[in-house]
């Protein structure tokens, strides 16, 4: 089996050498590389020469890059979808919970008031939870969400049946599920077709009782409508993980407003985020050397 030459870049990291080395790669200079991994940035890319076959890229969700323009059909591209869905997943399920059982808002309080919560607390136990973008991170979800007593709503590109999910939707239903959902979570990538996704409409159809959580970009929601949607009690709550714009401004109303609760961006934390992709990294590098088809393969005409 040949030993793939692999180049880390433009910034390096320890754990990822030892990946490419345990999946039976070497690290190399770009000049003589024939697969890149790439390691920070935010849609750039060094010059790659005609010898470079694979490239891994770091993130799951790759809009940068293209937008940026620099993906093209000359080489092979991977992203690291799936790869830290576990991580997300528990993430997106601790805001689900704490917005439902009304932590957000009971961790913003500066004294003791034991009715406070009346009529905010609710439970996931007997709920119909829609994971609009049921891939990895949604499929992980599940199970936890079933633990907890909640059904779940799955949508997917295509419809095909989810694992655990009591019904599949296709992808060009995604905004129906707001009107029988109880709460929506949005695990979608961003592409022409999510943009904005969640509008006034979407807000309204999921109603006062509803949570919304969004751990893919901000993108998919109308910002503005959410605000007006969260003033007005329109819906029960919001819980961001991600935002547009992003990072989110000071002062910007979303970070005062009762109902929301924000964090930023950190569902897949560093500290878990690396070695996850250092595993992603190590079975592909594994995969390449064996002529195996790669994880997380990018679709280019869909964009991700």
């Amino acid at each position: 089996m040949p030993t793939p030459a692999v180049h880390i870049g433009p910034q390096d990291d320890p754990q990822l050498t030892e990946a490419v080395e345990r999946g039976g790669g070497r690290v190399v200079p770009l000049a003589d590389a024939e697969a890149l991994v790439v390691v920070g940035g935010h849609g750039d890319l060094p010059d790659l020469h005609d010898a470079i076959r694979w490239v891994q890229l770091p993130s799951a969700g790759i809009e940068s890059w293209v937008r940026a323009g620099v993906l093209d059909h000359d080489r092979t591209w991977t992203s690291a979808t799936g790869a830290y869905s576990t991580s997300v997943a528990e993430g997106a399920v601790a805001l689900l919970l704490a917005g439902v059982r009304g932590i957000g808002r009971a961790a913003r309080a500066t004294t003791w008031d034991g009715e406070a919560l009346d009529g905010v607390q609710t439970t996931l136990r007997g709920a119909t939870v829609a994971i609009v973008g049921a891939g990895g991170i949604g499929k992980a979800m599940i199970p936890a969400l079933l633990g907890l007593g909640a059904r779940v709503l799955a949508v997917t590109r295509r419809g095909l049946p989810v694992e655990g999910a009591y019904e599949t939707w296709a992808a060009d239903r995604a905004r129906d599920v707001f009107a029988v959902a109880d709460h929506v979570v949005l695990a979608a990538p961003a592409t022409a077709d999510t943009a904005a996704l969640v509008g006034a409409d979407e807000l309204t159809a999921l109603g006062p009782q509803g949570w919304l959580v969004n751990i893919a970009r901000g993108s998919l929601v109308d910002t503005d409508a959410l605000v007006t949607a969260l003033r007005e009690g329109t819906i029960a709550g919001a819980a961001l993980d991600v935002t547009d714009p992003e990072p989110l401004p000071d002062g910007h109303p979303l970070w005062t407003e009762p109902r929301a609760i924000v964090t930023p961006h950190s569902t897949n934390p560093s500290t878990l985020r690396v070695p996850l992709l250092a595993e992603r990294v190590q079975e592909n590098v594994r995969r390449f050397a064996a002529g195996e088809e790669l994880l997380g393969l990018v679709d280019l005409d869909a964009g991700y």
